[in-house]
C-alpha cells in the first residue's frame, strides 16, 4: 500500500501533550526550528464534533507542518472530525493509541485501544476514506500483561493494512491500573529494541519512535534504526534544545541564532496577540525553560511567573525579564 507521508516528514517531531502544546507552544517553537512536525495536544471527537472547533483547533500558518491528534473510537466520528480538521488546513491526522490516563480510558480510547486492533483499524480506514491528508497512528509497545512482541507487531500489521500512513511508538508499555499517567511516562521500562524491530519487520513503512530521548544528539543516533524520532517533554522544559533540530538533523540553518533572537523573532506574534486580547502569560509560559542553565534564568523565570500574570502585562514584561538573562558565551544563550 502507498504511505503519503514522505519518510523525511516524520525525521523530527514535537509531541503532543496535554496542556502544553496549544497554538502559541507551537508558533513560539516555530522559531527554534522550520522542519519539526509540531503537533496539537489531544482533541477528542466530541470536543471537535459539538464544542467550540475554531476555538480548539485554530493556528496560525506558521506552524505549518502541524498535525492534530484526535481521541476516539467511533469510525464515523473519528471520520467526521478528520474532516474537520483536514479542512482547516491541518497537514496530518493523528490518532492517540497511546494515552494511558483514567479519563481517556473511560472514553473508550487512548491506550486501551491496543486491546482491540480491529476497532482501531476501522477507525483508521474510515479517517483515510475523510481525508486526503495522511493519517496516522500514535501508541505504546503494548499494555498490561500483553507480550509486546506480539501486541504490537498485530496492531501494525492492522493499522498497516487499513490505510495507516506512518506510525509513531513510544517504547514503554502503558498500565492502565495501578500507574498513574505520570507515572506512564517513566516507570514501564524503555524498550527502544522492539520499535526498531518492527521498522525491520515493516521497511516500506515509515516508523518514528518516542519516549526517553533527552537530546536532539540522541535523537539523531535512532535514525540509524528508525525514520524518525519524537520528542516530548525535553523539547517542552528546555525548548533551546530544539534550536540543534534544523542543524543537526536536517542539514538546513536554524531560524534563528540564538535563544534571545528565538525571542524576538516570537515578538510580532505576541503583539498580535495581545491587542487579540490574548493573556501575556498564556503565551510566556511555554518560554520559562528557555534559558535553563544560563546565568540569570531564575530571574527570568520568576520575573515571568509573577508579572506576566498580572492584569494589562504587555511586551514590556518580556524584555525586562530578557535583560534579566547575562550574555553568556557557552551554550547560555546560543543553543
Amino acid at each position: 500500500m502507498q504511505h503519503t507521508l514522505a519518510t523525511d516528514a516524520v525525521r523530527f517531531s514535537v509531541a503532543p501533550m496535554m496542556d502544553w502544546t496549544d497554538r502559541h507552544c507551537r508558533a513560539f517553537h516555530r522559531c527554534l526550528t522550520r522542519k519539526a512536525r509540531l503537533y496539537t495536544e489531544m482533541v477528542t471527537t466530541g470536543a471537535v464534533l459539538r464544542g467550540d472547533r475554531v476555538r480548539l483547533l485554530r493556528f496560525d500558518p506558521c506552524e505549518h507542518p502541524v498535525a492534530v491528534q484526535l481521541g476516539g473510537s467511533d469510525p464515523a466520528a473519528l471520520a467526521q472530525a478528520a474532516r474537520i480538521c483536514a479542512e482547516m488546513g491541518y497537514d496530518e491526522i493523528n490518532l492517540n493509541v497511546g494515552c494511558p490516563s483514567d479519563r481517556v480510558q473511560e472514553g473508550r480510547f487512548g491506550a486501551c485501544l491496543m486491546a482491540e486492533p480491529a476497532l482501531v483499524g476501522d477507525c483508521v480506514a474510515a479517517m483515510k476514506a475523510a481525508v486526503a491528508v495522511p493519517v496516522t497512528v500514535k501508541c505504546r509497545i503494548g499494555i498490561d500483561d500483553q507480550d509486546p512482541e506480539q501486541a504490537l507487531d498485530i496492531l501494525a500489521d492492522t493499522v498497516v493494512a487499513a490505510g495507516a500512513d506512518a506510525l509513531i511508538v513510544h517504547a514503554r508499555k502503558a498500565w492502565l491500573q495501578g500507574l498513574s499517567p505520570r507515572e506512564n511516562r517513566d516507570v514501564p521500562p524503555l524498550d527502544y529494541g522492539r520499535v526498531h524491530r518492527l521498522k525491520a519487520r515493516l521497511p516500506h513503512v515509515p516508523v518514528a519512535i518516542n519516549g526517553g530521548f533527552a537530546s536532539i544528539e540522541a535523537a539523531a543516533d535512532q535514525l540509524a534504526h528508525v525514520d524518525g524520532v519524537m520528542m516530548g517533554r525535553a523539547a517542552y522544559q528546555e525548548p533551546w534544545r530544539l534550536l540543534a533540530v534544523d542543524p543537526l538533523l536536517f542539514g538546513e540553518a536554524a531560524p534563528a541564532g540564538s535563544a534571545r533572537e528565538a525571542v524576538e523573532r516570537f515578538i510580532p506574534y505576541m503583539a498580535c496577540e495581545l491587542a487579540a486580547g490574548e493573556r501575556l502569560y498564556a503565551m510566556v509560559r511555554h518560554m520559562l525553560g528557555l534559558f535553563q542553565g544560563v546565568p540569570g534564568a531564575r530571574a527570568y523565570r520568576r520575573h515571568l511567573a509573577t508579572e506576566a500574570v498580572r492584569p494589562g502585562a504587555g511586551i514590556d514584561v518580556l524584555t525586562t525579564a530578557l535583560d534579566l538573562v547575562r550574555t553568556a558565551p557557552s551554550r547560555a544563550d546560543a543553543a
